[in-house]
């Protein structure tokens, strides 16, 4: 019998999508974007979170200067109920995504142990 890996791929990303935590992602990200205040914070922290990345990637620590200002972004968020709504409806998600993950790459783990 041949398993055609993309069809359960896509049947995977179709019932992703059907997941009540990812309508519930969705519907978080769209309360941001009709909410001025909420999509700077959100802007916001994507733009550091983005700086922090670049600056590991080269192998920078980041500044007291970025720690500060992230510590300043995590407030806001904090503070927002919309943003921190969103950003806690993502954890929720990400449990799923987490756990299919350790499904998926078992058999890759499998290969590699030493038997």
């Amino acid at each position: 019998m041949s398993v055609n890996v993309y069809d359960l791929a896509n049947a995977l990303e179709r019932g992703l999508r059907q997941l009540p935590e990812y309508q519930a992602v969705k519907d978080a990200k769209a309360a941001i974007q009709a909410d001025e205040a909420a999509q700077a914070i959100l802007t916001e922290f994507l733009h550091l979170q983005e700086h922090f990345q670049q600056a590991m990637a080269t192998g920078q620590m980041p500044t007291e200067a970025d720690q500060s200002a992230m510590a300043a972004v995590s407030e806001k968020i904090e503070g927002n109920p919309l943003v921190k709504a969103y950003f806690d409806q993502q954890q929720r998600l990400g449990v799923y995504i987490q756990d299919i993950e350790g499904i998926i790459f078992k058999p890759l783990q499998e290969l590699m142990q030493n038997d």
